[in-house]
Protein backbone atom coordinates (compact mmCIF):
# COMPACT_ATOMS: atom_id res chain seq x y z
CA UNK A 1 0.00 0.00 0.00
CA UNK A 2 1.54 3.32 -0.94
CA UNK A 3 1.85 6.10 1.70
CA UNK A 4 -0.25 9.12 2.16
CA UNK A 5 -0.04 12.71 2.45
CA UNK A 6 -2.64 14.77 3.64
CA UNK A 7 -2.46 18.20 2.52
CA UNK A 8 -4.66 20.15 5.25
CA UNK A 9 -5.21 24.34 5.28
CA UNK A 10 -7.61 26.26 7.48
CA UNK A 11 -9.66 25.95 3.61
CA UNK A 12 -11.56 28.23 1.64
CA UNK A 13 -15.23 28.44 0.27
CA UNK A 14 -13.93 30.63 -2.60
CA UNK A 15 -13.51 28.42 -5.50
CA UNK A 16 -11.45 30.22 -8.08
CA UNK A 17 -8.91 31.31 -5.55
CA UNK A 18 -8.48 27.85 -4.32
CA UNK A 19 -7.72 26.31 -7.27
CA UNK A 20 -5.14 28.78 -7.79
CA UNK A 21 -3.90 28.44 -3.91
CA UNK A 22 -4.62 25.44 -2.82
CA UNK A 23 -4.97 22.56 -5.75
CA UNK A 24 -1.85 24.26 -7.15
CA UNK A 25 0.18 23.07 -4.35
CA UNK A 26 -1.71 19.64 -3.84
CA UNK A 27 -0.92 19.35 -7.88
CA UNK A 28 2.44 20.11 -7.20
CA UNK A 29 2.74 17.79 -3.91
CA UNK A 30 1.28 15.19 -5.97
CA UNK A 31 4.19 15.41 -8.43
CA UNK A 32 7.18 15.63 -6.70
CA UNK A 33 5.83 12.56 -4.37
CA UNK A 34 4.69 10.17 -6.36
CA UNK A 35 5.22 7.41 -3.94
CA UNK A 36 2.30 8.64 -1.83
CA UNK A 37 -1.42 9.04 -2.32
CA UNK A 38 -2.13 12.61 -2.02
CA UNK A 39 -5.66 14.09 0.13
CA UNK A 40 -7.16 17.71 1.19
CA UNK A 41 -8.79 17.94 4.36
CA UNK A 42 -9.25 21.30 5.93
CA UNK A 43 -9.73 22.87 9.61
CA UNK A 44 -12.51 25.06 9.42
CA UNK A 45 -15.87 23.33 10.22
CA UNK A 46 -17.53 26.48 8.82
CA UNK A 47 -15.84 26.51 5.45
CA UNK A 48 -16.57 22.74 5.29
CA UNK A 49 -20.27 23.48 5.18
CA UNK A 50 -20.34 26.30 3.19
CA UNK A 51 -18.37 23.65 0.50
CA UNK A 52 -20.67 21.35 1.08
CA UNK A 53 -23.81 23.62 0.43
CA UNK A 54 -22.67 25.10 -2.34
CA UNK A 55 -20.80 22.71 -4.44
CA UNK A 56 -21.93 19.28 -3.32
CA UNK A 57 -18.52 18.66 -2.21
CA UNK A 58 -17.37 16.87 1.58
CA UNK A 59 -13.86 17.77 2.31
CA UNK A 60 -12.72 16.05 5.78
CA UNK A 61 -11.13 17.12 8.48
CA UNK A 62 -8.10 15.57 9.51
CA UNK A 63 -9.46 13.41 12.11
CA UNK A 64 -12.17 12.12 9.25
CA UNK A 65 -10.04 11.27 6.96
CA UNK A 66 -7.43 9.47 9.49
CA UNK A 67 -10.48 7.46 9.91
CA UNK A 68 -10.88 6.58 6.51
CA UNK A 69 -7.13 6.07 5.49
CA UNK A 70 -6.90 3.54 8.76
CA UNK A 71 -9.87 1.83 7.04
CA UNK A 72 -7.73 1.80 3.89
CA UNK A 73 -5.76 -0.34 5.62
CA UNK A 74 -2.73 2.28 4.87
CA UNK A 75 0.49 2.06 7.58
CA UNK A 76 2.39 5.40 7.24
CA UNK A 77 0.89 9.05 6.55
CA UNK A 78 2.22 12.20 6.62
CA UNK A 79 1.00 15.74 6.95
CA UNK A 80 1.73 18.54 5.76
CA UNK A 81 -0.47 21.96 6.35
CA UNK A 82 -0.24 25.07 4.28
CA UNK A 83 -0.67 27.36 7.52
CA UNK A 84 1.64 30.12 7.27
CA UNK A 85 2.17 30.06 11.62
CA UNK A 86 2.37 27.59 13.87
CA UNK A 87 -0.71 29.15 15.28
CA UNK A 88 -5.01 27.42 16.37
CA UNK A 89 -5.61 26.21 13.10
CA UNK A 90 -1.77 24.18 12.53
CA UNK A 91 -2.18 22.78 16.07
CA UNK A 92 -5.90 21.45 15.71
CA UNK A 93 -4.72 19.58 12.72
CA UNK A 94 -1.51 18.24 14.61
CA UNK A 95 -3.51 17.19 17.27
CA UNK A 96 -5.61 15.46 15.04
CA UNK A 97 -3.22 13.16 13.58
CA UNK A 98 -1.01 12.53 16.29
CA UNK A 99 -4.31 11.13 18.21
CA UNK A 100 -4.25 8.38 15.58
CA UNK A 101 -0.45 7.52 16.58
CA UNK A 102 -1.19 3.92 17.45
CA UNK A 103 -3.60 2.87 14.30
CA UNK A 104 -0.11 3.62 12.19
CA UNK A 105 3.44 2.64 11.87
CA UNK A 106 4.47 6.26 10.96
CA UNK A 107 2.69 9.56 11.34
CA UNK A 108 5.07 12.45 10.87
CA UNK A 109 3.36 15.88 10.18
CA UNK A 110 5.32 18.76 8.67
CA UNK A 111 5.94 22.48 9.79
CA UNK A 112 4.08 25.60 8.67
CA UNK A 113 5.32 28.24 6.34
CA UNK A 114 7.00 30.47 9.01
CA UNK A 115 8.63 27.80 11.12
CA UNK A 116 12.73 27.83 11.03
CA UNK A 117 14.61 31.46 11.03
CA UNK A 118 15.44 30.37 7.42
CA UNK A 119 11.53 30.04 6.76
CA UNK A 120 11.46 34.11 7.61
CA UNK A 121 14.77 34.57 5.51
CA UNK A 122 13.22 32.94 2.43
CA UNK A 123 10.15 35.20 2.67
CA UNK A 124 11.61 38.42 3.13
CA UNK A 125 13.47 37.92 0.32
CA UNK A 126 10.17 36.84 -1.69
CA UNK A 127 8.44 39.80 -0.40
CA UNK A 128 11.49 42.01 -1.72
CA UNK A 129 10.52 40.46 -4.95
CA UNK A 130 6.99 41.35 -4.71
CA UNK A 131 7.58 44.33 -4.16
CA UNK A 132 9.80 45.18 -7.27
CA UNK A 133 9.12 47.53 -9.10
CA UNK A 134 8.21 50.29 -6.43
CA UNK A 135 8.71 54.21 -6.90
CA UNK A 136 10.20 56.05 -4.13
CA UNK A 137 6.93 57.19 -2.68
CA UNK A 138 5.13 53.22 -3.49
CA UNK A 139 4.86 50.60 -0.17
CA UNK A 140 3.47 47.81 0.26
CA UNK A 141 1.02 46.70 2.87
CA UNK A 142 -0.16 43.01 3.88
CA UNK A 143 -2.63 41.28 5.65
CA UNK A 144 -2.13 38.56 7.60
CA UNK A 145 -4.67 37.02 9.40
CA UNK A 146 -3.75 37.01 13.08
CA UNK A 147 -4.36 34.99 15.96
CA UNK A 148 -4.65 35.18 19.58
CA UNK A 149 -2.45 32.04 19.53
CA UNK A 150 0.78 32.99 21.20
CA UNK A 151 2.00 32.69 17.79
CA UNK A 152 1.07 35.92 16.84
CA UNK A 153 4.83 36.99 17.06
CA UNK A 154 5.61 35.72 13.83
CA UNK A 155 3.43 38.70 11.98
CA UNK A 156 5.74 41.19 14.28
CA UNK A 157 8.98 39.20 13.99
CA UNK A 158 8.60 39.21 10.18
CA UNK A 159 7.79 42.80 9.93
CA UNK A 160 10.45 43.94 11.82
CA UNK A 161 12.87 42.17 9.75
CA UNK A 162 11.59 44.26 6.82
CA UNK A 163 12.35 47.31 8.69
CA UNK A 164 14.47 49.24 6.32
CA UNK A 165 12.14 48.27 3.51
CA UNK A 166 8.67 50.02 2.61
CA UNK A 167 6.85 46.48 3.36
CA UNK A 168 4.85 46.46 6.10
CA UNK A 169 3.17 43.37 7.61
CA UNK A 170 -0.48 43.89 9.71
CA UNK A 171 -2.77 41.78 11.11
CA UNK A 172 -6.34 41.49 11.14
CA UNK A 173 -6.86 39.61 14.64
CA UNK A 174 -3.87 40.57 16.18
CA UNK A 175 -0.62 43.02 16.40
CA UNK A 176 0.46 45.05 14.35
CA UNK A 177 -2.65 46.38 12.95
CA UNK A 178 -3.58 48.36 10.45
CA UNK A 179 -4.05 51.26 12.26
CA UNK A 180 -0.21 51.11 13.32
CA UNK A 181 1.15 51.35 9.99
CA UNK A 182 -0.21 54.71 9.22
CA UNK A 183 2.44 56.63 10.93
CA UNK A 184 4.87 54.46 9.56
CA UNK A 185 3.87 55.21 5.85
CA UNK A 186 3.96 58.69 6.41
CA UNK A 187 7.08 58.88 8.21
CA UNK A 188 8.56 57.59 4.99
CA UNK A 189 6.55 59.74 2.87
CA UNK A 190 4.57 56.91 1.23
CA UNK A 191 1.64 58.08 -0.96
CA UNK A 192 0.79 55.04 -2.55
CA UNK A 193 -0.03 51.82 -0.84
CA UNK A 194 0.03 48.06 -2.61
CA UNK A 195 -2.67 46.07 -0.36
CA UNK A 196 -1.69 42.56 -0.19
CA UNK A 197 -3.05 39.46 1.55
CA UNK A 198 -0.41 37.77 3.63
CA UNK A 199 -2.35 34.34 3.59
CA UNK A 200 -2.50 31.22 1.55
CA UNK A 201 -5.79 32.16 -0.12
CA UNK A 202 -7.40 35.42 -1.64
CA UNK A 203 -10.56 34.53 0.40
CA UNK A 204 -13.37 36.33 2.35
CA UNK A 205 -10.28 38.17 4.70
CA UNK A 206 -8.92 39.25 1.52
CA UNK A 207 -11.72 40.13 -0.25
CA UNK A 208 -13.78 42.07 2.26
CA UNK A 209 -11.87 42.98 4.88
CA UNK A 210 -8.76 44.31 2.87
CA UNK A 211 -9.95 45.40 -0.67
CA UNK A 212 -13.29 46.25 -0.14
CA UNK A 213 -14.96 49.60 -0.25
CA UNK A 214 -16.89 48.92 2.83
CA UNK A 215 -16.20 51.70 5.42
CA UNK A 216 -14.20 49.53 7.93
CA UNK A 217 -12.00 47.56 5.49
CA UNK A 218 -8.38 47.78 5.02
CA UNK A 219 -8.31 49.70 1.69
CA UNK A 220 -11.23 52.38 3.07
CA UNK A 221 -9.27 53.07 6.30
CA UNK A 222 -6.13 54.07 3.84
CA UNK A 223 -7.69 55.91 1.40
CA UNK A 224 -9.19 57.73 4.47
CA UNK A 225 -5.70 58.36 6.09
CA UNK A 226 -4.80 60.08 2.72
CA UNK A 227 -3.12 57.12 0.67
CA UNK A 228 -3.74 56.23 -2.95
CA UNK A 229 -4.40 52.66 -2.41
CA UNK A 230 -4.53 49.11 -4.76
CA UNK A 231 -5.35 46.17 -4.04
CA UNK A 232 -4.18 42.45 -5.08
CA UNK A 233 -6.46 40.05 -5.08
CA UNK A 234 -3.45 37.15 -5.03
CA UNK A 235 -3.22 34.47 -2.43
CA UNK A 236 0.68 33.35 -1.65
CA UNK A 237 -0.57 29.88 -2.15
CA UNK A 238 -0.55 31.57 -6.27
CA UNK A 239 3.02 32.55 -6.22
CA UNK A 240 6.09 29.40 -7.17
CA UNK A 241 8.31 30.89 -4.64
CA UNK A 242 5.31 30.08 -1.54
CA UNK A 243 4.67 26.66 -2.95
CA UNK A 244 8.45 25.46 -3.49
CA UNK A 245 8.70 26.44 0.50
CA UNK A 246 5.91 24.33 1.08
CA UNK A 247 7.20 21.16 -0.82
CA UNK A 248 10.39 21.79 0.64
CA UNK A 249 9.03 21.35 4.30
CA UNK A 250 7.28 18.30 2.83
CA UNK A 251 10.21 16.80 1.46
CA UNK A 252 11.32 17.16 5.16
CA UNK A 253 8.84 14.97 6.42
CA UNK A 254 8.36 12.73 4.02
CA UNK A 255 11.82 11.77 2.54
CA UNK A 256 13.94 12.13 6.06
CA UNK A 257 11.34 12.02 8.26
CA UNK A 258 11.68 15.06 10.19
Amino acid sequence: MKKALIIVSFGTSYKETREKTIEAVEKRMTENFPECDVYRAFTSNMVIKKIKEKEGIKVPTVNQLMLELKEKGYKEVYVQPLHVINGNEYSKAAHQAHHFKKDFDVIKVGKPLMTEFEDYEEIVEWLKDLAQPLEKNEGVVLMGHGTQHAAFTAYACLDHMLNKEPIFICAVESYPSVETVVEKLKERNIEKVYLHPFMLVAGDHATNDMASDEEDSWKSQLTKAGFIVEPILKGMGEYPKIQNLFLSHAEKVVERGE
